[in-house]
């Protein structure tokens, strides 16, 4: 027999806040901290009657995992959009920005508009709803959760793309991120067009 694993309290966060603001969308974000790529963030809509076994902050699951919830996500959502920001947005806005434009772009591309937006972190971005964050969100709310899924598996498949396009960064293995072999990377090809200049500033300068 299969193990279920469901973690009610997310659902129940969830379901108790519907009964002020009937529908709710969880909002969070992919990719804040890594030297390249694109930040990601999306938007869901679930309902009372949706629950999905293992949903979960993202970090917390496998890889695998995520990839299976993220099928099952875009399928049981009452409505869903995934969005970015651009490297060159990163680097005219700053990050923090940045994040908070992609927020906005996935609220705003839903097909159902939200009364109530759930951000997780301790900042909101300009929308056109109510709003609230909630810190770690991700493991406090499923419509959270379910966001921070599809954020996540969207980006890391943009950099599988992009490791493709420039297979020397190894985009495939740090993702990004500032790791050991990245700045190996880095440091014997300089920098390309899709990192992010002000967050290396330093080496981008000296070019």
């Amino acid at each position: 027999m299969a193990r279920i694993i469901l973690h009610k309290e997310l659902f129940e966060y969830d379901s108790e806040l519907r009964s002020e603001y009937p529908v709710i969308c969880g909002v969070d974000e992919a990719g804040r901290g890594p030297l390249a790529g694109d930040v990601y963030a999306a938007a869901v809509i679930l309902n009372n009657n949706v629950l999905i076994n293992y949903l979960n902050d993202s970090k917390k699951i496998s890889e695998k995992r995520r990839e299976l919830l993220y099928d099952e996500i875009i399928e049981k959502a009452d409505a869903y959009c995934i969005a970015s920001a651009s490297v060159q947005e990163i680097d005219e806005l700053n990050i923090l920005q940045a994040t908070m434009l992609a927020m906005r772009r996935a609220v705003e591309g839903l097909a159902l508009k939200p009364d109530l937006a759930l951000i997780d972190g301790n900042r909101l971005p300009e929308l056109n709803c109510d709003s609230r964050f909630v810190i770690h969100g991700d493991a406090v709310s499923a419509s959270i959760a379910a966001a921070s899924i599809l954020a996540k598996v969207s980006r890391d498949r943009y950099m599988r793309k992009l490791d493709s396009d420039y297979p020397m960064y190894c985009f495939s293995q740090h993702k990004g991120y500032g790791t050991k072999l990245h700045y190996e990377k880095i440091a014997e090809f300089g920098i390309s067009e899709v990192h992010r200049k002000t967050f290396l500033k330093k080496i981008y300068d000296q070019k």
